[in-house]
């Protein structure tokens, strides 16, 4: 799949909205609205200090726009937005290898990349795996759905050292004492 990684601009505020408000995001927890979508950019969430959002561009079409955030902090965080038409074709996998590489090539003081994701998003675990990322926490009914449900949250993560290795390093699971003193 060629996929290209634009940088957002604020001059791309139209084109966000209707991004964000011309499709059905199905696990992610809010409804986007066109003054808050407008309101952040001008506020400056989409690309600052903590933020930088990027376009997934393949055919020549806007396909999907991953934000990469907490860039301030010791992990940093990405929501990860594809159109339904593109879902299912590799882009997902694509840009979770892109976005690795380049936080830790562009942050050499991260050590770790974290996401969280719904339970039902089979796909988007599965692109985890396939990219080296591990399961690390699972947190029962921890996302409210706009439509009424709460799921459980599955959070995953890679090490820089697992992705300079290319192996995986799994959560101690049994570290908790056998017997209670």
């Amino acid at each position: 799949m060629n996929v290209e990684f634009s940088r957002f601009s604020p001059d791309d505020a139209d084109a966000l909205v209707e991004f964000l408000t011309g499709e059905e995001w199905p696990f992610h927890a809010s409804v986007q609205e066109e003054t808050a979508i407008r309101r952040r950019v001008a506020d400056g969430v989409y690309d600052d200090a903590d933020n930088r959002t990027f376009w997934l561009v393949s055919d020549g079409e806007r396909a999907g726009l991953v934000r990469l955030h907490d860039l301030t902090d010791w992990t940093p965080m990405f929501d990860l937005r594809i159109r339904a038409a593109w879902r299912g074709r590799g882009l997902g996998t694509a840009t979770l290898k892109w976005l690795t590489g380049y936080l830790f090539e562009q942050f050499p003081a991260f050590n770790r990349i974290e996401a969280n994701t719904r339970q039902d998003n089979l796909a988007m675990r599965a692109v985890f795996r396939r990219c080296g990322y591990v399961k690390e926490s699972h947190y029962r009914e921890a996302w409210p759905a706009p439509d009424g449900p709460v799921y459980d949250s599955v959070g995953y993560a890679i090490l820089r050292r697992d992705w300079v290795s290319g192996t995986t390093t799994l959560p101690d699971w049994d570290d908790e004492p056998t017997s209670v003193a």
